[in-house]
């Protein structure tokens, strides 16, 4: 058995939501002055919509669409999206991991749109050549709890019919994302770029503000979901004004990572750092027996949740509920050591890790990590 490591992550945060804060966050940087004011208050309003437009500038989105916030995180802004705009057409749904699931499930159970269901094994990226351009599209950019992501857009229409609205939460800031192919675009603070949680984003295209304009769903929609007023999108959403009482702080504190990114080179380097710190992942998984992908196709493969399974025979010989209590008690061992945290696979993924590799993590941490990982699998097992 290898001996335990010595050396640890300066920054031992792994988790897949929230992600770890910025390189050199601190609370004390984040401007106090609008704590306590009015949410309705010109100053705040005006701090609100200066965050989106650092945020739109950070996310490279085209200069036509437009950015709102929406509370309940990126579930928030998908289910605000999917509420205030199906019905119009037939919808598609894919569901290949958690969320896509949660998301069918919706669409199915509350909105009774009976949609036709893309589905895939955990670790596979469905049949796409099913894709209707007639239809609207909901569909997850990156599976976060199953670690499949995209590998292209290519089979999205440019002339399709239907909107494409896209569940980005773990793809946005980290990945390149083509807007011509889509129309609305979620994400969270809270794993976009390691902001507090509570709030998400929903950017949209002309042609999905077109659609809020013109067509009313036949349903009632919950206020804090509501994209539309009596006259079509609501177009205060897109200045700052807020659906409910949001947390200032939060946006002080989601202002300060995203001129973080713009300070360091912008969106291109903050998905170079996510691929670095995906290779260096990668480099251990490709020299180390015990462990290997979940996604089952390289170019399927997230860089940012990055979801490992259990190879080892000994470990697949086992039942599940003892295989999610090694992965159980190797969490604890790093945990313990405070070498890691929040390394173990999403509840309802098949037992394995889950591991972010995301711009706010550093290459060095995640090189620091691999042995500690090995140690934890070979004590646990040896227990």
């Amino acid at each position: 058995m290898a001996g335990k490591p010595t050396a640890k992550p300066a920054r031992p945060w792994f988790s897949s939501g929230p992600t770890a804060k910025r390189p050199g966050w601190s609370s004390q940087s984040l401007p106090h002055d609008l704590l306590g004011r009015g949410i309705r208050a010109p100053e705040v309003v005006e701090r609100f919509a200066h965050g989106l437009r650092l945020t739109k500038t950070l996310l490279q989105a085209p200069e036509d669409w437009v950015l709102v916030y929406v509370p309940g995180s990126d579930t928030g802004a998908v289910e605000a999206a999917m509420w205030s705009m199906l019905g119009e057409r037939p919808v598609q749904v894919m569901a290949f991991e958690n969320f896509g699931k949660v998301w069918a499930t919706d669409a199915v159970e509350h909105l009774k749109l009976e949609p036709d269901l893309l589905t895939a094994p955990w670790g596979r990226w469905p049949d796409t050549s099913r894709v209707d351009p007639k239809k609207d599209l909901v569909f997850p950019w990156n599976g976060t709890t199953a670690g499949v992501k995209a590998p292209h857009a290519d089979w999205i229409a440019d002339d399709r019919e239907g909107i494409v609205i896209c569940d980005a939460t773990s793809a946005a800031f980290a990945m390149p994302l083509p807007w011509g192919k889509l129309d609305v675009v979620t994400f969270s603070f809270q794993k976009a770029l390691g902001g507090e949680a509570g709030l998400g984003v929903a950017a949209l295209s002309p042609r999905a503000v077109e659609r809020l304009d013109r067509y009313a769903p036949p349903r009632a929609v919950p206020k804090v979901l509501r994209l539309r007023d009596a006259h079509g999108f609501d177009r205060m959403l897109a200045s700052g004004s807020m659906l409910n009482t949001f947390s200032v702080w939060t946006i002080e504190d989601w202002i300060d990572v995203v001129e973080w990114g713009l300070a360091i080179g912008g969106l291109d380097t903050l998905i170079a750092r996510t691929d670095a710190n995906a290779a260096a992942l990668d480099a251990w998984v490709r020299r180390t027996d015990w462990v290997e992908y979940l996604a089952e196709d390289p170019a399927t493969r997230s860089t940012t949740s990055v979801c490992l399974k259990l190879v080892d025979a000994r470990v697949v010989a086992m039942e599940d509920e003892a295989r999610r209590a090694l992965v159980t008690r190797m969490k604890a061992l790093v945990e313990d050591e405070g070498a890691a945290f929040d390394i173990e696979g999403h509840r309802n993924a098949p037992a394995g890790l889950r591991i972010w590799c995301g711009c706010t993590v550093d290459v060095a941490d995640v090189e620091a990590l691999t042995p500690w990982l090995d140690w934890a699998f070979e004590t646990a097992l040896a227990e």
